[in-house]
């Protein structure tokens, strides 16, 4: 078996009645959630994210460059991210100075 080889040993199969049967209530791709990765070198470029999260998408955006390139630009961006968040009941959050995080109205962000 292919986990054995990863996990070593010990990996046991699973019965036919072992599994979890799971509910994708509301989703419209099929029970999968689309996560995308996407960077912000420029203002106009909060557009084509609001359009993922209007799409029902998790964005993991790499803000570095325009961090780097224009510190009030950046700030305009995640205002206008933050503001479309609040419409939709997403969620945002930085996770790490160089990346954020932005969520649909379905995905909430654990803060710890």
């Amino acid at each position: 078996m292919v986990f054995e080889k990863i996990f070593g040993g010990g990996m046991n199969e699973i019965g036919e009645d072992e599994y979890i049967e799971l509910d994708a209530a509301g989703g419209e791709t099929g029970g999968k959630v689309m996560i995308k990765t996407d960077k912000i070198e420029d203002f106009i470029d909060a557009d084509r994210i609001q359009k993922m999260l209007r799409e029902n998408s998790i964005v993991l955006v790499k803000v570095k460059n325009l961090r780097e390139k224009d510190i009030s630009e950046l700030k305009r961006a995640i205002d206008k991210l933050r503001k479309t968040c609040i419409a939709m009941n997403g969620d945002i959050a930085a996770i790490d100075e160089d990346w954020i995080i932005v969520t649909p109205g379905f995905a909430h962000i654990s803060r710890a």
